[in-house]
């Protein structure tokens, strides 16, 4: 369980510094001042989204989460970057997060074993099962043979065999 900690928690720790970071909601610069300037300028804060269309710089509606369509086309919003379109941001952080997301659960599966919880429990259970079924085997063998030798000493057949000798 400790391994499992120490590979989580940065992990943990960076996305909420990642978080903390862009749920900063007072920008410093107005976005808005910088309209009609260059996506580079607009996009120097964080808290700025660039419109291609319209050549706007407008603050990131954080409400919203997506930009709405009125304020500027996913298509045309750029935000973080100049050169990656914010539908083209989205997809490739989903996919990004899909495959974060399954390392995480495979090294949880890994790391952790998973797939060996309870096994030895399980072994140890099947081990002693296996035991009582062979004492009770041996037990039965051991009560037929008293049984038999019984029934020789009654008939007396518990001497040599008579017929040894024609062989």
């Amino acid at each position: 369980m400790m391994k499992c900690l120490r590979i989580f928690l940065p992990a943990l720790l960076l996305v909420s510094a990642l978080a903390t970071v862009l749920a900063e909601s007072a920008p410093k610069d107005v976005c808005e001042t910088k309209n009609g300037t260059s996506c580079e300028e607009c996009l120097r804060n964080v808290t700025c989204l660039w419109c291609i269309k319209t050549k706007l710089c407008v603050t990131y509606p954080v409400r919203t989460i997506l930009p709405p369509h009125s304020l500027c086309p996913l298509d045309d919003a750029r935000w973080g970057l100049c050169w990656m379109n914010f539908q083209t941001l989205i997809i490739t952080l989903s996919v990004v997060g899909g495959v974060l997301i399954i390392a995480l659960l495979v090294c949880l599966f890994c790391c952790c074993k998973c797939e060996n919880f309870g096994s030895k429990r399980f072994e140890a259970k099947m081990q002693k099962q296996a035991q009582k079924t062979k004492t009770k085997q041996e037990e039965r063998r051991a009560e037929m043979n008293q049984r038999h030798k019984e029934i020789r000493q009654k008939y007396g057949l518990s001497g040599p065999n008579p017929y040894a000798r024609f062989s």
